[in-house]
């Protein structure tokens, strides 16, 4: 007899609009121009995607100068600083830029506080490359990047009566508010977005985590190490009352061990997994417990961005 041991699915999970989209973009560049299509940067962070692209022809570096000038490029779904498809353009280069609509909202808004004269503060992780994409679409020095509430305390800002504050669209919604705060406590007529920049899919994946965690006895987020997103949902996890919370990207990297005992599990992916391997987790689920899925939806997605001009056009 297998132990009894319930599922609690978390919904929204996976995929968003901007991911999808992106994918879509190299699928929809190699059936135009035929393999290789470069891709700079992983178009999305998550290893079973990128592999499946590679497989079909897509080559994935890290530079531009990495691409030979006669081979299409694409810009991963994280946004590139500008001085990126400004040389691919000096380099006459054919290239589409995948970045998420919801991103570019951000790299639009810092330009717009740009040129009000607004020096921006951006809330987001550094190194990673939307953090690096979006404070690249201004000069140098004109981004003070703030990871942390105690980072508020020592940016030093050239003028305090005159900031803006942007974000990562891929943090934590309520350690973003924390510092959100410290931020306006520091500088009360500091600028923020009209919306907040947090995208909706971000939002609605750590809603629905926060919705089974009372629930589950142990919380699996099938996603990336480098992804931001998947790591977000692991700590909301956590800091909602899970005492186990593991991010793995296969079934394989369940730690079982850990999950011995356990009669309640909730799953949940982030926004670069696609469902193929969360229903791999739970047929392995399944191979060692009597399961029963309960779906918990939070909310409703039905967001669609459109590709890319140059890719509906004949070749």
């Amino acid at each position: 007899m297998k132990p009894a041991l319930t599922l609690y699915l978390a919904a929204p999970r996976g995929f968003c609009a901007g991911v999808d989209r992106a994918i879509k973009i190299v699928e929809m560049a190699l059936e135009k121009w035929g393999a290789p299509v470069f891709v700079r940067h992983e178009i999305v962070h998550n290893k079973f995607v990128v592999d499946g692209l590679r497989a079909k022809g897509a080559v994935f570096v890290e530079e531009l100068d990495d691409c030979p000038s006669d081979r299409p490029v694409i810009f991963s779904a994280h946004g590139v600083p500008k001085a990126v498809p400004a040389e691919a353009a000096r380099r006459e280069m054919v290239y589409v830029d995948a970045t998420c609509p919801l991103v570019s909202k951000v790299h639009i808004e810092a330009e717009r506080h740009h040129q009000n004269g607004l020096q921006m503060v951006m809330i987001g992780h550094a190194g990673h490359p939307e953090t690096l994409g979006t404070m690249g679409q201004l000069p140098e020095g004109e981004v003070l990047l703030v990871e942390t509430v105690d980072h508020v305390a020592g940016i030093v800002p050239r003028n305090p009566d005159k900031l803006a504050f942007i974000t990562q669209t891929t943090l934590s919604v309520d350690d973003t508010a924390d510092i959100v705060a410290a931020l306006k406590a520091r500088f009360p007529s500091i600028v923020g977005p009209h919306k907040e920049d947090i995208c909706y899919a971000t939002t609605n994946r750590q809603e629905a985590v926060k919705a089974i965690s009372a629930k589950i006895d142990a919380l699996l987020v099938i996603g990336a190490p480098n992804s931001s997103n998947s790591k977000r949902l692991v700590e909301v996890g956590r800091a909602s009352g899970c005492a186990y919370a593991q991010l793995v990207q296969r079934a394989a990297e369940i730690d079982w061990r850990a999950l011995e005992g356990v009669r309640a599990v909730g799953v949940t992916a982030g926004a670069s997994a696609p469902e193929v391997l969360v229903n791999e987790v739970i047929d392995a689920f399944r191979d060692r417990f009597d399961v029963t899925v309960d779906l918990v939806e939070t909310a409703q997605e039905n967001v669609e961005f459109k590709v890319p001009r140059i890719l509906r056009e004949p070749a």
